[in-house]
């Protein structure tokens, strides 16, 4: 009784399968565009391999666009004029996505930069102070004591 009240909840929450396409022809295409695009959702994965209600409906917009006899660049154009050049795993390089190509290249730079610097300022911070008269012959007499002990 009980195990029917833990798995029949999370059957009802589970999300139905993707539909595939009748046309196998259509289904190969509409995977292999969609293994380019991102999940604006996910970000992490492919409009292929996300479960996410919007790579769903992109699936299924590419379908129906690759139905309607238009080719692969005209499907990712439109994508890209609908949601912006983020939906492309590599988007092209113009004014608005150098951030997006070199941002973390000038990232690692500037910390780099930054660490050097700090690592120069710190040495010369960090001098070294000879020891007076009075504080050597204290060490000598405390290594000869230790000395003596040892003995």
């Amino acid at each position: 009784m009980l195990f029917l009240l833990v798995i029949i909840p999370s059957l009802a929450l589970s999300k139905e399968a993707i539909p595939v396409a009748e046309d196998p022809e259509v289904e190969k295409r509409m995977l292999a565009l969609t293994m380019d695009l991102r999940c604006l959702v996910c970000q992490n994965e492919s409009i292929a391999d996300s479960r996410a209600d919007f790579s769903n409906d992109i699936r299924r917009e590419i379908r129906e666009q690759i139905k309607a006899n238009k080719s692969d660049p005209e499907i990712v154009q439109f994508l890209v004029d609908r949601y912006g050049d983020f939906v492309l795993y590599n988007p092209p390089i113009k004014p608005t996505t150098v951030l997006l190509w070199f941002g973390p290249v000038a990232l690692f730079l500037i910390g780099f930069g930054a660490l050097i610097v700090y690592l120069k300022r710190r040495r010369q911070q960090i001098e070294d102070v000879p020891l007076s008269e009075d504080q050597l012959k204290k060490a000598e007499a405390l290594l000869d004591e230790k000395k003596g002990k040892k003995v």
